[in-house]
C-alpha cells in the first residue's frame, strides 16, 4: 500500500464531510509549519503571505479531488482495507465535466464545486501575488518587526494563518465533500445567483481599491503629488474599501455553498441539519470580518494613521465624513 493509499485509509471516516475536512485542515497546518521553520531560522517574513496563498490553493485542490481519489482506489466504509488495482480504478474527473455533459459519472464534480474552488483559487492567486510583489519592493512587513524576533510568536503567526485558511475555506471544503449523487436534480438556485454576484462584486471592489492605492503610492514616490493619505476614488467612499471587498466576496462564497448544503439530499448525505450547514458556511465571512474589524485589519491601519495624522484637520474631516467599512452611496 502506497503512502497516499495509507493516508486515505487512515482518514476514511464514515462521514463524507470528515473524510474531506480532516485531511484538508491537517494539510493547512502542515504546509504552514513547513514554511514557518525556515522563516524562523532566517527571521524573515518574506514568504508569509505567499505561503498563505499556496495553502489556500493546496487545501482547495485537495478537498476537491479527495472524494475522487477515494473512488479511484475504491476505499469505502464497507471495505476499508480493499484497494482496487490502479488499472481498474476510476479515472480522475475533469474540471470541465460539469459543463460538457460529463456530470453524470459516479465520481464527477458538480458545477458548484468547480466554480467555488476556482473562486478561491482566483482570489488567492490575485491577493498572494499582490502582497508578494509588495514585500519584494518594500523588503519588509512592519507587522512582523517584533514578532519575527521571537520564534514562538513567529511560529504562532503561521499557525494563525493556517487557522485562517481552514475557517475561511470551510464552505468550499464542505461543498467539495458532497457525493456526486446527492446533487442529482439540483438546478440553479437564487442563492447561486446572489452568492456569485456578491463574490464578483466584492473581488472587483477589492482589486480596484488595491490598484488605486498602488497607483497613489507610486505617484507619491514619483513626486506627482504630495498627499499624505489617500482620500480619492473608492477611498472617498470608505476608509477601508479593500477590506469591505474582502468580506463581501467571502459572503458570496458562503451564500452559494449554503444554498447547496441546505438541500435535503445533501444534508442526508453529509448527516447535517440546517443549523450545522449554515454554520459551516458562514463561519467563513464571520471570521474574516472579525479579523478585519477587530484584529489585524482596520485596528492596525487606524492606529497607524491616527498616530501619523491625528493632529491634522484634513485627516479628521476625512475620518469624520467617510464610513470606516461599509461604503457610502
Amino acid at each position: 500500500m502506497t503512502l497516499l493509499q495509507s493516508l486515505l485509509h487512515l482518514t476514511n471516516f464514515k462521514s463524507p464531510l470528515l473524510r474531506t475536512l480532516v485531511p484538508s485542515v491537517a494539510a493547512a497546518y502542515a504546509i504552514q509549519a513547513a514554511f514557518a521553520i525556515p522563516s524562523i531560522a532566517a527571521q524573515s517574513e518574506r514568504f508569509y503571505d505567499f505561503s498563505g496563498s499556496l495553502t489556500y490553493l493546496s487545501v482547495t485542490a485537495l478537498s476537491l479531488y479527495l472524494p475522487a481519489l477515494r473512488a479511484r482506489y475504491a476505499l469505502t466504509t464497507a471495505a476499508p482495507g480493499i484497494v482496487a488495482p490502479l488499472s481498474k480504478a476510476l479515472p480522475l474527473p475533469s474540471l470541465l465535466s460539469p459543463f460538457t455533459g460529463g456530470a453524470g459519472a459516479a465520481n464527477a464534480f458538480n458545477w458548484r464545486q468547480v466554480v467555488l474552488s476556482a473562486a478561491v483559487g482566483i482570489w488567492s492567486i490575485r491577493l498572494g501575488s499582490y502582497l508578494f510583489e509588495r514585500i519584494l519592493k518594500e523588503g519588509k512587513d512592519s507587522r512582523f518587526n517584533e514578532i519575527k524576533k521571537s520564534p514562538p510568536r513567529f511560529y504562532g503567526a503561521f499557525m494563525i494563518q493556517a487557522t485562517w485558511v481552514a475557517l475561511c475555506a470551510m464552505p468550499v471544503i464542505a461543498i467539495n465533500s458532497v457525493p456526486a449523487a446527492a446533487f442529482a436534480g439540483a438546478g440553479l438556485k437564487l442563492t447561486d445567483i446572489v452568492g456569485l454576484s456578491l463574490y464578483v462584486g466584492g473581488l472587483t471592489y477589492e482589486i480596484i481599491a488595491d490598484r488605486q492605492k498602488a497607483k497613489w503610492s507610486r505617484e507619491k514616490n514619483e513626486k506627482v503629488h504630495d498627499e499624505q493619505f489617500l482620500t480619492r476614488g473608492l477611498w472617498s467612499k470608505s476608509r477601508h474599501p479593500n477590506y469591505f471587498g474582502e468580506s463581501t466576496l467571502w459572503t458570496g462564497i458562503a451564500t452559494t455553498a449554503a444554498g447547496a448544503l441546505l438541500a435535503g439530499p445533501v444534508q442526508t448525505a453529509l448527516g447535517l441539519g440546517p443549523a450545522s450547514a449554515l454554520s459551516l458556511c458562514f463561519i467563513s465571512p464571520a471570521f474574516i470580518t472579525f479579523l478585519l474589524l477587530k484584529v489585524s485589519g482596520v485596528p492596525l491601519s487606524e492606529k497607524k494613521y491616527d498616530k501619523r495624522y491625528g493632529d491634522r484637520k484634513d485627516y479628521q474631516e476625512w475620518k469624520k465624513n467617510t464610513p470606516m467599512f461599509i461604503p457610502k452611496l
